[in-house]
């Protein structure tokens, strides 16, 4: 938690309590599915919420903004989002049902009311959203397709509509396709913990 505060100080005693809850709630449930590897919940602060948080500093989401969170797992970024932004509203899927299930239970016990958790695919999903989030989930490429018609045309953040997706490494082959219309941040940027060092928010704007 001391991260969380570190880097958003400006949280709210309530926000404050729901980041706090998150950590026991995940290792409950990580004895029963296993959601995170053992080594990686003790990161889970750094490696899972603050690495889903990123994605608040390059776009703070306005009230009853919608947001899809494809592939969302155990809930990252969206759980961690629905918390940042408790008047936007997140709708959180993904295709296996005991991950969402997970989801489920996670947003009810931090009486998360701006977030909804379902098991579908994608492309299944109807309506349109301001912005699409999600976590290395795929390539780049391959996510547009799955998220094609989703995002509404009409425009009120600072960022026109479109996809914020995390993911470190080497972009460059894959990102050559979008030419100059995609963004990107080095998460290093505002995190300076070493983990941070190969990660990146990508930001690709939706016409």
């Amino acid at each position: 938690m001391d991260l969380i505060t570190k880097y958003f100080p400006e949280l709210t005693s309530r926000q404050q309590e729901q980041f706090a809850a998150m950590e026991p709630l995940y290792e409950d449930w990580n004895s029963k599915i296993n959601l995170i590897s053992r080594k990686d919940m003790a990161n889970f602060y750094e490696h899972h919420v603050l690495h889903s948080l990123a994605i608040a500093k390059v776009q703070p989401f306005k009230g009853m903004a919608e947001i899809l969170d494809v592939g969302t797992g155990g809930g990252f970024p969206g759980v961690p989002l629905a918390i940042m932004f408790p008047d936007a509203r997140f709708h959180l899927v993904d295709s296996i049902g005991k991950k969402i299930k997970v989801v489920q239970d996670v947003t009810e016990r931090l009486d998360l009311r701006n977030c909804r958790a379902e098991q579908t695919r994608a492309e299944q999903i109807k309506g349109e959203y301001d912005f699409v989030v999600s976590r290395a989930v795929t390539t780049l490429s391959e996510f547009t397709g799955w998220v094609h018609g989703k995002i509404s045309p009409v425009h009120y953040h600072k960022l026109r509509n479109g996809i914020l997706y995390l993911k470190g490494g080497d972009l460059s082959v894959e990102l050559a396709p979008f030419k100059k219309k995609v963004q990107t941040w080095d998460i290093s940027e505002w995190f300076d913990d070493e983990w941070f060092d190969t990660k990146k928010v990508i930001y690709l704007p939706w016409k």
